[in-house]
């Protein structure tokens, strides 16, 4: 049974830099995507970025510029750089693999 671990999340000011990172447990198969997605208190989860096994990505607009995901197949691991947060990317960030979800990691931006 793979299970997803997210970590890196926490407080930072807005600017500010954060590195979140996704770890599978168990075996997972490079040829699948790999995402990010989050989730603000009264909104719905949304999309933040994917990456294909071959590390092709795409990013919502909202990220694009700021968020680079990125992936170590060998360690069976995503990441989610994060650079000149805003208030605004305060949520619960998700790492998702195929139809399972990670519990989440929450990021918190503000002065």
């Amino acid at each position: 049974q793979v299970q997803l671990v997210e970590s890196g999340g926490g407080l930072v000011q807005p600017g500010g830099s954060l590195t979140l990172s996704c770890a599978a447990s168990g075996s997972i198969f490079s040829i699948f995507p790999m995402g990010w997605y989050r989730q603000a208190p009264g909104k719905q989860r949304e999309l933040v970025a994917t990456i294909t096994g071959g590390g092709s990505t795409n990013y919502a607009d909202f990220v694009k510029g700021r968020f680079t995901i990125s992936r170590d197949n060998a360690k069976n691991t995503v990441y989610l750089q994060m650079n000149s947060l805003k208030p605004d990317d305060t949520a619960v960030y998700y790492c998702r693999y195929r139809q399972l979800w990670g519990q989440g990691t929450l990021v918190t931006v503000s002065s």
